[in-house]
């Protein structure tokens, strides 16, 4: 969030992945109560020192009996007792604010938080959750998910392959392993814009604590790494019918349908404010003719903020509340993403065509998952490469014609004012005038 200041985002960016650590002595009675042994009974040897730490666990690095290295993440003890206080607590300071500020109605935000806060104290769903993403990303390049060993795994221990990369928006360590930060923008763009609207299935939480990027020694180019997802314990199952609209959404941005936008925007569940969507994830008004990719002209902004000064917070209260909470969870997938590409150095434009790309064939799938020619089937797989096709080149003339238009409108304006000084004010109204 550029509107956070520096400050409180490096203090609270330790949240991700640097939490104070419990000691290994409480951590310990998690094993004796799950497995009813102790970590020199289960592992070769384990490192009673964390690696990472987050609010919910801390991860131990490992070895198998076998000598596989692997991943510890062990559940704080106590954690679930204490959830059903916190989440009272919450409910109780909801209502009150509801009932100070009458226009603060977000009450249904903490059942939403609490079913998903469930799913994440819950590591046999987050096995199930990596494992599912796993298969979807079977047949792409580029993409590493941990694999789970189940016989070491319970509701508050999950043992999953180890896994090495620095963190993805750690430009200095990326620059220095000989990977370009533009290129893991793109392929983090494209991975998710895939799971939203080709799969269905979505990682709720792709923070940079989240993300690794492993550099392959294997490779050469620009394409010389992998990036890496961790903590599956928060995912959102797609409506087939939200999916498609979302898909047709996205179709509708780039071809500037103003009512297939409102149409698949009030389906989304945005109802009146549908017209303020294409702003949230392009950065243009609905009827803007700025080129893809480019924001609002200085006018469009004026208009813009005219209108949004208007809005109460009972607007923006109601406004959320009637979204899908498909919506929701996908509002926080791209706003995370997005401010990783960014930090990367990836344009607008980039994110955008990834994003059309996908939607483009999301559509086209026989059934949700990935967009692959083994998976789909040639028929779909061709028709929705060839759809993508017609919609990139109806883009790139459009956006050809209003660079003409505006390199047009630049020339005869100088050409104008060239005009009126060889004429040397003999003429009352000067063409530059006309012109601009």
């Amino acid at each position: 969030m550029q509107q956070v200041p520096k400050q409180f985002v490096s203090t609270l960016s330790v949240l991700q992945d640097k939490v104070s650590f419990w000691s290994f002595k409480d951590m310990e009675v998690v094993f004796l109560e799950e497995f009813g042994k102790d970590v020199q009974e289960l592992f070769a040897s384990f490192n009673e020192q964390p690696i990472a730490a987050a609010s919910l666990a801390q991860v131990h690095r490992a070895v198998l009996k076998d000598g596989q290295e692997v991943a510890v993440k062990v559940q704080y003890p106590g954690l679930q007792e204490q959830f059903s206080t916190d989440i009272a607590t919450m409910a109780v300071l909801s209502k009150a604010l509801a009932w100070l500020f009458p226009d603060y109605q977000f009450e249904w935000l903490v059942p939403e938080f609490e079913k998903g806060s469930l799913k994440e104290l819950d590591f046999i769903q987050e096995a199930d959750n990596a494992e599912r993403s796993a298969k979807s990303f079977a047949h792409k390049h580029g993409v590493r998910i941990p694999r789970i060993f189940r016989e070491l795994s319970t509701r508050r221990v999950l043992t999953m392959q180890f896994m090495e990369g620095c963190k993805v928006d750690d430009i200095s360590s990326l620059e220095k392993a000989g990977v370009d930060p533009k290129e893991v923008a793109a392929s983090l763009v494209d991975i998710f814009a895939e799971m939203i609207f080709c799969h269905g299935f979505v990682h709720g939480d792709p923070h940079p604590g989240n993300l690794l990027v492993y550099r392959d020694p294997s490779r050469s180019g620009k394409h010389n790494f992998d990036i890496v997802i961790l903590d599956h314990g928060l995912y959102r199952d797609l409506d087939e019918k939200f999916r498609e609209n979302f898909c047709r959404f996205w179709r509708a941005l780039v071809l500037l349908d103003e009512d297939e936008i409102l149409e698949t925007g009030r389906n989304l569940g945005a109802g009146q404010y549908a017209r303020y969507l294409p702003v949230i994830f392009t950065g243009r008004g609905i009827s803007s003719k700025a080129s893809f990719g480019q924001g609002m002209t200085p006018e469009e902004q004026k208009v813009m903020r005219e209108e949004v000064r208007r809005f109460t917070m009972g607007d923006v209260s109601e406004w959320l509340q009637g979204l899908d909470r498909e919506f929701l969870t996908v509002l926080r997938t791209d706003g995370l993403v997005r401010s990783i590409a960014n930090r990367l150095g990836a344009s607008r434009k980039e994110r955008l065509m990834a994003y059309v790309k996908n939607a483009v064939l999301g559509l086209s799938l026989q059934h949700p998952g990935e967009p692959s020619l083994y998976e789909q089937g040639l028929i779909a797989y061709t028709r929705a490469k060839l759809d993508y096709v017609h919609l990139r080149f109806r883009l790139e003339v459009y956006e050809l014609l209003f660079a003409a238009y505006k390199w047009y409108g630049a020339l005869y304006r100088q050409l104008a004012q060239l005009y009126d000084k060889l004429s040397l004010g003999r003429t009352k109204t000067p063409i530059s005038m006309i012109a601009s």
